[in-house]
């Protein structure tokens, strides 16, 4: 006898499910008779080798084993196809065109349609091959593509029988889609209620011909097949298709032909039969000689059962009478459910009659219907938590059917008659046992109090459920029912009874308080992410607060809770609110867009000062925009502070005065105009004033007026000449002017629009840039000043449109200042001589005329301006000014913005020269002649070519530019300031001194910390110099305060305190330890571990601080030295519900009782040792409360094991538990070990049987590691 391979059953298991039928069948037989050697799979069939590389036809078939059979062939998902058009069917013919043109288009856009890739080639006969690579589908596409657009079109009709149609188009036109695309041809079939026969077919003569051959393939097929209708009476139908339909199968099979036969549901009496002609005609002879010999042989008789039992006589799915129509060749014919009949009518030959109604009875008697009467509360206590209950009875007699119906006191069981007196005792066992010890009842409760009285997520009924023991079931709010049922233990019922009306009547007494807060309120109130209202709802717990939706833009906010409760809630909130609206005041400073930056100061610093002192919000204008207001936010008391501050800065910056003018309050709105305009345009004629009218309907009459103090009395005057004016009597009128005429009409500096109104008397107003109409003039005053000076406009605006060309000579090396910077001075003279066209000889050409054109008024004002700055260049010269090359940088200042001020103050044109290069080499020395040099070259002190700047204008613009230049020079003073003090002055990685230098804009040098200098250097503008000395001096002040200051703070003093009282002077997570520190503002240090002193304490900080700290810690230790510890013993079983989810529990018991519970860790001695500590009264109280819950508890537990004696152990049931023999595992012949030299393998090496992902120990070999 051969040896044998031996596998374990989980490996046979694994093996066995990758085996096909036949193998499974083999190996099941060849494990249950191991004794029989000849039944066991060889190993060749158990484990199948891979199939190797074909080198001949031979290897290929041997390779078709049991693993390959079961495998499909891989295939590349991309494919490539040659098409070739030739040359008499291609639509483009431009030979000398390819590889561009429509042609090479079409293909680029069929690749971009399709995914295909496309490549064309010509062939000798000019014909078009084009090969085509990617997947299937797209190639298939881009051939459809190619043929319908690169080759000419042919059409042809095939004509087949109009059924046939459908078979060509296919499911959902799949068919017709397929033939197209393999084709490459378009195919039209006309419409269902089209007479016509004829398909229309489109495309290259080659897919012409092969559609044509498909559709006539097709229809042929159709031709061979028949369908024939066979009207048999239904009665007879059970008699063709035989039971479980096995007759009218092996028909199907013997003929060949589909027979449908309609189902018993179904009132029909045709029987369809299709296939082949022959196929037909021989099924249809079989049909009918069967029921010609059925309704010959088959007599009937009629019985009477029960409609109830009817269902059992049927079966699941029919299948009772199709058993009895094998059984005894009887078809049972029971009426329709909605029929009241009763009848049953058995139809077969008469031997076999009798049997069948046997049978009948038999299946009619098998199943009894009871019932059992139990109150419709206990139902769900009767079927048990996920049906336990009903599993233990259903899981003995699985055939009994037990149904409950909702509202009825009983219950129905169903089932075989031999099992069903036992399930009834059982059942009614339950019920009894049910209805002793339970009990239910029914409360009356508001149905708008049931959410709170489920609480959030269940909370308070979930609780009142687990502390009762008892079933709550309050009605969902579709119900409107204000009935709550509690079922359960008697005296738990009654308990949750009273609960449940206590909480209702607590709630009856609450209220609900409607606020009126402003929607723009709402938002801040809430916070982000509602951080904030979450502080106010755990600060009033009971009270539940609802905001309106964004949407509805209400200003309701509802409160609803305990009466006391609500009003402490509103009162909180209307604290919150008063406190957002005084912190909502605002107020708008007007400030000179010039001294922005300065409030700003560098790097932001002046305003965050601002900002944070003042506790304020300030919002200033965009750099590009025109707005001169600066809007503060915050309480009304700091945004006062914050604008005094600011305008105290402009104020420094500038000569500014502020007066106060009164003019009746009834004028104000007059005075301001139509959007504020009346009044910018005097605070723009008088140098950008600020005027201030007091907010309307204040009845205030006071007006302030801001800036410079000429300006400001000028504002002043024309103010209370206009309200003057608008007492006696005002006018207005309005008149039109194109925009580019305002400037000319206003004049340099407002000239000629002064002579107007002087001359009249009337006030003029030209549009902002930010007003709609540009064209718009307002002209405002008494109706006769009103008239002349709308006249005299007229007049120059008539004048203005009058164009005129006119000639002027300009020397032409003047020409370039005109035209330089892209024409910037021709450009300005435009701007400001309404809109003058002026044009300049082309570059090169020697002539001297100018050309201008625009109306008279403003080409002769335009030539007396050119004439001007002609002049201005004739009397030009070229200045020096010798400043050191080193302080050039500052005198520019920021972008060049100091220097670019004066060019503009003084016009005059500024150039810096070049920075000398210090690794350039020094210029030769001058020839000495008769021993003497040329000049005092030694001198060190004589200025280099590079301190040179040159000025060019006007003498005595250029003189007073010189002066400005040098004013910009910065200065150094010293300031002696202690040497221990500068580190100070610097400031963590010098931010300190980065401050002061960005707020007074000087540098400050502070000596190396070698020196050991006192002298600090500051170097800066003269009225820079001395706030930053007067800074510096009181920041010195400030560090010696401090100093003096910590030295207070550093008094220690030490207390010693047992290291056991230690942890409860911290508190938790070190509450009580930081809640004194900052009390008494001390810092307080406990000893490290490994210190020497475990008992002493060290407190730091003012004396008097330290003192008072150190009597609160004493404090706390004298009440610790007061407590005493007792061990009690309490059942771990209890500990874990005792301390309660996240020591919830636990924590509830410590806070209530002000005791400390200690519960033994895992692994110690005595597992049901706890320790309380507290005040002996204290800790009293909470070890009888321990014992109490320890009771109650231990009672669940008691209950808890009792239930688990009678519970079935998990994942097993009795076929579990029945001893088995020693597995033999998986047996196998012919294995390779035993014909061989080979070993068996060893099933424990891990070798041999490598677990996956661990690594695998090669073994020792005497030759060395193994090489792959």
């Amino acid at each position: 006898m051969s040896s044998v391979a031996v596998l374990t059953q989980e490996s046979f298991n694994e093996h066995r499910s990758g085996l096909l039928p036949e193998q499974a069948g083999a190996a099941s037989a060849g494990s249950s008779s191991a004794g029989d050697e000849e039944v066991l799979p060889t190993y060749k069939d158990a484990f199948p080798p891979l199939p190797e590389k074909a080198t001949s036809p031979e290897g290929t078939q041997e390779s078709a084993n049991a693993w390959t059979s079961k495998i499909r062939p891989l295939k590349s998902s991309v494919i490539t196809q040659v098409f070739h058009v030739p040359l008499e069917e291609r639509k483009y013919k431009d030979i000398n065109q390819f590889g561009e043109g429509d042609q090479a288009k079409i293909c680029v856009d069929i690749m971009h349609k399709t995914g295909a890739h496309l490549e064309l080639s010509m062939a000798k006969d000019q014909g078009l091959s084009i090969m085509v690579s990617g997947k299937l589908d797209a190639v298939m596409k881009a051939r459809k593509e190619i043929v319908s657009r690169l080759q000419t079109q042919a059409s042809a009709t095939v004509a087949i029988p109009k059924e046939h149609h459908r078979f060509v188009i296919g499911k959902n036109g799949e068919k017709l889609q397929e033939l197209e695309l393999k084709t490459a041809t378009k195919i039209q079939i006309p419409r269902p209620d089209d007479p016509s026969n004829h398909i229309k077919i489109s495309g290259t003569k080659e897919g012409l011909e092969k559609a044509k051959h498909e559709i006539l393939l097709i229809s042929a097929e159709q031709d061979k097949r028949a369908v024939e209708r066979v009207n048999i009476d239904k009665v007879f139908h059970p008699f063709i298709t035989g039971a479980f339909s096995k007759m009218v199968g092996d028909m199907m099979q013997e003929t060949g032909a589909r027979i449908n036969v309609p189902p018993p549901s179904v009132n029909k009496t045709e029987i369809v039969i299709t296939g082949e002609k022959e196929q037909v005609a021989l099924a249809v002879n079989m049909i009918k000689k069967i029921y010609e010999e059925k309704k010959k042989n088959t007599t009937t008789i009629a019985v009477e059962v029960k409609k109830s039992q009817h269902k059992y006589v049927i079966g699941p799915k029919g299948n009772t009478l199709q058993e009895i129509l094998e059984k005894t060749g009887v078809s049972v014919e029971i009426p329709p459910p909605d029929s009241s009949s009763e009848t049953v009518i058995l139809r077969g030959e008469p031997d076999r009659l009798g049997q069948a109604l046997t049978e009948v009875y038999a299946k009619a008697n098998s199943y009894t219907v009871s019932s059992v009467s139990a109150p419709s509360w206990l139902h769900r206590f009767i079927i048990g938590k996920k049906g336990q209950n009903l599993a233990k009875i259903t899981q003995q007699m699985p055939k009994v059917h037990i149904e409950f119906t909702e509202g009825e006191d009983r219950i129905t069981l169903e089932g075989p008659t031999k099992d069903m007196q036992l399930v009834q005792s059982q059942m009614e066992a339950i019920v009894t046992d049910l209805v002793s010890r339970m009990d239910y009842t029914e409360i009356s409760v508001d149905p708008k109090f049931h959410r709170h009285l489920i609480g959030k997520g269940g909370a308070n009924i979930n609780r009142i459920k687990d502390l009762h023991k008892v079933s709550v079931r309050i009605p969902p709010d579709n119900e409107k029912s204000n009935l709550i049922r509690i079922e359960g233990d008697p005296q738990g019922v009654q308990e949750a009874k009273k609960e449940l009306l206590e909480l209702a009547s607590r709630m009856e007494n609450e209220r609900t308080k409607d606020m009126i807060i402003e929607q723009r309120f709402h938002r801040a109130i809430i916070g982000q992410k509602g951080e904030k209202i979450k502080e106010v709802r755990d600060k009033f717990p009971e009270v539940i607060i609802n905001f309106p939706d964004p949407a509805q833009k209400s200003d309701i906010v509802q409160l609803r809770g305990p009466r006391t409760e609500v009003e402490k809630c509103s009162k909180f909130m209307q604290k919150m609110v008063a406190e957002m609206v005084e912190n909502s005041f605002s107020v708008s400073v007007p400030i000179f867009k010039q001294f922005h930056k300065n409030i700003i100061g560098k790097g932001g610093a002046n305003i965050k000062k601002i900002r944070e002192e003042t506790n304020t919000k300030i919002d200033l204008p965009a750099e590009n925009s025109n707005s001169e207001m600066i809007v503060i936010t915050g309480k009304k008391a700091n945004c006062e502070a914050a604008r005094n501050r600011i305008l105290s800065i402009q104020k420094e910056l500038a000569n500014i005065t502020e007066i106060e003018v009164s003019i009746p309050s009834k004028l104000h709105n007059s005075l301001i105009g139509s959007k504020g305009r009346f009044v910018r345009s005097i605070m723009e004629e008088c140098g950008g004033v600020h005027i201030h009218f007091p907010t309307e309907g204040s009845g205030i009459d006071t007006v302030t007026i801001r800036g410079p103090a000429e300006d400001v009395e000028k504002a002043r005057r024309q103010l209370l000449s206009l309200a003057e004016e608008k007492q006696i009597k005002s006018h207005t009128a309005e008149l039109r002017a194109k925009p580019e005429y305002h400037k000319f009409l206003i004049g340099k500096g407002g000239g000629n629009i002064r002579k107007v109104r002087d001359s009249t008397g009337a006030r003029i107003i030209f549009p902002t840039a930010e007003d709609k109409d540009q064209e718009l003039i307002t002209v405002v005053g008494t109706e006769e000043a009103v008239r002349e000076a709308q006249k005299e406009l007229e007049e120059l605006i008539k004048s203005l449109d009058n164009v005129v060309e006119d000639f002027m000579t300009v020397d032409p090396k003047h020409h370039r200042y005109f035209v330089a910077r892209r024409g910037q001075v021709l450009r300005d003279i435009a701007d400001e001589y309404g809109g003058v066209m002026v044009s300049f000889p082309r570059t090169g050409s020697l002539s001297d005329k100018v050309t201008l054109k625009g109306a008279k008024d403003c080409v002769e004002a335009a030539q007396k301006r050119m004439q001007e700055i002609i002049e201005d260049l004739d009397a030009q010269v070229i200045m020096e000014c010798v400043i050191p090359q080193k302080f050039h940088r500052s005198i520019m200042g920021p972008k060049g913005s100091r220097i670019q001020q004066i060019t503009r103050d003084h016009g005059v044109q500024i150039k810096f020269p070049d920075r000398e290069d210090p690794q350039a080499p020094p210029a030769e020395a001058p020839v000495q002649e008769n021993g003497e040099a040329d000049g005092d070259v030694g001198d060190p002190t004589a200025p280099k070519k590079c301190d040179y700047i040159v000025l060019s204008g006007r003498r005595e613009r250029c003189e007073a530019a010189v002066e400005s230049l040098k004013a910009l020079v910065p200065l150094t003073i010293e300031v002696e300031v202690p040497f221990e003090l500068h580190r100070y002055i610097i400031g963590q990685k010098g931010s300190g001194i980065r401050k002061m230098m960005e707020e007074y804009e000087v540098n400050i040098q502070v000596p190396a910390p070698e020196l050991q200098s006192d002298i600090i250097s500051i170097t800066g503008l003269a009225n820079h110099l001395d706030r930053a000395k007067e800074g510096l001096l009181e920041r010195v002040k400030e560090l010696q305060a401090e100093q003096e200051d910590r030295a207070l703070r550093s008094f220690k003093l030490t207390i010693t305190v047992d290291p056991k009282y230690h942890p409860k002077i911290i508190g938790r997570k070190g509450a009580i330890i930081t809640q004194i520190r900052n009390e008494h503002d001390v810092n307080i240090q406990f000893p490290e571990k490994n210190d020497e002193n475990q008992d002493q304490i060290t407190i730091a900080g003012y004396e008097q601080n330290t003192m008072a700290a150190r009597d609160a810690i004493q404090a706390i230790v004298d009440e610790l030295e007061e407590m005493i510890s007792e061990d009690i013993t309490l059942d771990s079983r209890v500990h874990a519900r005792i301390i309660g989810a996240r020591g919830k529990g636990i924590r509830k018991i410590m806070e209530e009782f002000k005791v400390d519970l200690r519960f033994p860790q895992s692994g110690a001695a005595d597992p049901n040792l706890v320790t309380v500590t507290g005040r002996p009264e204290l800790v009293d109280e909470a070890i009888d409360h321990l014992l109490n819950l320890e009771e109650e508890y231990m009672a669940d537990v008691a209950e808890n094991e009792s239930k688990q004696a009678y519970m079935k152990p998990r994942g097993g049931g009795a076929a579990m538990e029945e001893p088995r023999g020693p597995s033999k595992g998986f047996v196998v012949r012919e294995a390779p070990w035993t014909t061989g030299s080979e070993k068996a393998p060893d099933m424990s090496s891990s070798e041999d049987f490598p677990s996956f992902g661990a690594p695998v120990a090669a073994k020792a070999s005497p030759w060395g590691p193994k090489r792959f």
